[in-house]
């Protein structure tokens, strides 16, 4: 694994060298009645190892919409083929996210991703997301219902970005190549599910180096929010001990003894009950500290099932080997750290300040 992370990094460099020139021997057709800037793409799996690329023709157009799809070996031919089919010039300057199916991603996507780095036409702000079921029926269903689709879903995904909110995952391109090629890490995206002709946000999924391996959902997946993601949730509903938490914020850190056999992983949480229907009688100390004893241990128990699921796994997500590097010592190899943590005792440790329920409208 290491081995091909640091040819892919080679790679990458060269990639983001060539995008930065940015220089080409052509002169581009940037004139508007003959150009249309694509919002997204979306792949999936096709016939004979090809890949079907889609898109909805014209976008952010007052004209009639369609979805137009295409079967090819390769990314870049597929916009190809949109422009033979297409009375204006696809455009990708102004490509916003890119959706890729889920059986798509459990084959692998550095190609894919290595195309997009080297395109100086696109953005590495690009949001990348994991569909699981057929998101080009969904768009063929909702372009009557639904004016602007595409470009509402963006908004969304930007709206969670800027806020810090912490209920989904967020992935841009730029973040999904470090996390890809940098050492001791594994990159994790967001996972939608197509329903009824709804979509929703399904939780996160969890890549081995370009492959995704698993996906985590509900509660595990707003533990990893508090983890590794922002660190924060605006509510954390615990149905087992009827009580939600509110404004939950977190402060973790890890501890690897010398012998890289033990790591304590200590998470520390602010936060308030903001609903409790239980039978304690939350204004007695007693049965407070009763009730935070056993969020602390519900909480501990379902993260000690999470990180056990990654070291299953071989994935990093949280970054938990970059606790191993001293100062003046050579870095340790990758496949070596991986295999220490699949062996790794990993013990956790939440300590709590949780405020009590009040009356936010009493009289001070």
């Amino acid at each position: 694994m290491g081995l091909r992370k640091k040819k892919a990094k080679k790679l990458a460099i060269i990639f983001i060298a060539l995008w930065l020139t940015g220089c080409a021997p052509f002169t581009e057709n940037n004139i508007i009645e003959e150009i249309a800037p694509i919002t997204f793409l979306s792949l999936s799996k096709g016939d004979e190892g090809k890949i079907k690329i889609s898109t909805i023709i014209p976008p952010l157009s007052k004209e009639e919409k369609s979805v137009m799809s295409q079967e090819v070996s390769l990314l870049k031919e597929g916009v190809r083929e949109f422009n033979l089919n297409f009375y204006q010039e696809i455009k990708s300057g102004q490509m916003r996210m890119l959706v890729i199916n889920e059986e798509l991603g459990k084959e692998g996507i550095m190609s894919i991703i290595n195309v997009l780095l080297t395109d100086p036409d696109i953005s590495l702000r690009i949001y990348l997301v994991i569909v699981k079921g057929n998101f080009e029926e969904y768009l063929e269903t909702q372009l009557d219902k639904q004016e602007n689709l595409d470009y509402s879903f963006y908004r969304m995904l930007k709206h969670y970005e800027e806020k810090n909110q912490g209920e989904l995952t967020v992935v841009n391109l730029h973040e999904f190549k470090n996390l890809l090629y940098t050492r001791y890490s594994d990159p994790y995206l967001p996972v939608f599910k197509i329903e009824n002709d709804a979509v929703s946000y399904e939780g996160t999924a969890l890549f081995q180096n370009d492959k995704l391996v698993e996906t985590i959902t509900s509660f595990n997946d707003r533990i990893f929010q508090l983890l590794n993601n922002d660190h924060y949730l605006k509510i954390l509903p615990i149905p087992e001990l009827e009580v939600v938490l509110g404004h939950v914020r977190s402060n973790t850190k890890v501890d690897i003894d010398t012998s890289l056999s033990t790591m304590t992983y200590t998470v520390n949480i602010d936060s308030r009950i903001e609903e409790y229907r239980g039978e304690k009688q939350l204004f007695d100390p007693k049965d407070l500290e009763d009730l935070k004893k056993d969020i602390q241990s519900n909480l501990e128990k379902q993260t000690q099932e999470l990180v056990k699921k990654m070291q299953e796994l071989n994935v990093d997500p949280l970054q938990l080997g970059i606790h191993t590097l001293k100062p003046f010592s050579k870095p340790m190899d990758e496949k070596k750290w991986i295999e220490l943590f699949e062996k790794m005792d990993i013990k956790i440790d939440y300590q709590f300040n949780i405020e009590p329920l009040t009356d936010s409208n009493a009289k001070s």
